[in-house]
């Protein structure tokens, strides 16, 4: 019998961590394509970018400083490429327009979700771009084919703003610290952070081994 394993990932679209771990969850949806369905979800470290890092980093450098800490952090990563001028130009203000895009998208072609966030992601880490302004969010949509008008509906509409919503509530509940975050097991198993691909393997087969695995214990 097929089991069906729900994997939750929380990732901010401004986490260069989350952009490292994306090539991870591929690889879950690639292997397990008929065991674990994958739950895309949202939480906000950039939300408010300047705050972040302009304040947050103001003794080492600012943007300049927060820019070269990120070259230096992937250097090892090869999979992934960052702008040499990474958040020196086009500096999003926040990465919430992009979530409430994301959460849109969800309503009006779910499967088209993984794609549109890695556009995104590709827009801002390898060319540079601003993606908290409308024409970039816009034209990621249109490179990925998900229409723009029905997006938009779903924004004006309000539901994107709730779905977004219920994404932070059940980060609550779920205890999640950040971005990225693997919780599976109905938020017994976290895994947060710089997570290896053969962690997150692990936990899988061993859920699929043994369907009780992890449940909560009697004492």
């Amino acid at each position: 019998m097929t089991k069906n394993i729900s994997l939750t990932y929380y990732s901010d679209v401004l986490c260069v961590w989350a952009y490292i771990s994306q090539a991870r969850v591929d690889e879950v949806a690639a292997k397990f394509s008929d065991e674990v369905s994958i739950d895309y979800r949202f939480c906000s470290v950039f939300g408010d970018t300047a705050y972040k890092i302009e304040t947050g980093w103001a003794e080492r450098g600012s943007y300049t400083g927060f820019g070269d800490h990120l070259k230096e952090a992937v250097s090892e990563f090869t999979h992934i490429k960052l702008h040499p001028d990474i958040w020196q130009l086009n500096r999003p203000t926040s990465s919430m327009p992009a979530h409430i895009l994301l959460k849109a998208v969800q309503r009006v072609d779910k499967g088209s979700c993984r794609a549109v966030l890695q556009e995104l992601r590709l827009a801002f880490f390898e060319r540079c771009l601003d993606i908290s302004s409308r024409p970039v969010l816009n034209a990621c949509l249109e490179a990925v084919g998900v229409p723009v008008n029905d997006v938009q509906e779903m924004i004006d509409s309000g539901a994107a703003y709730a779905d977004l919503e219920a994404d932070r509530r059940d980060q609550q509940i779920l205890m999640v610290q950040g971005s990225p975050t693997f919780v599976l097991n109905e938020g017994r198993q976290k895994l947060y952070g710089n997570v290896g691909y053969g962690v997150i393997e692990a936990n899988i087969k061993e859920l699929l081994r043994s369907p009780a695995a992890g449940t909560a214990s009697w004492c």
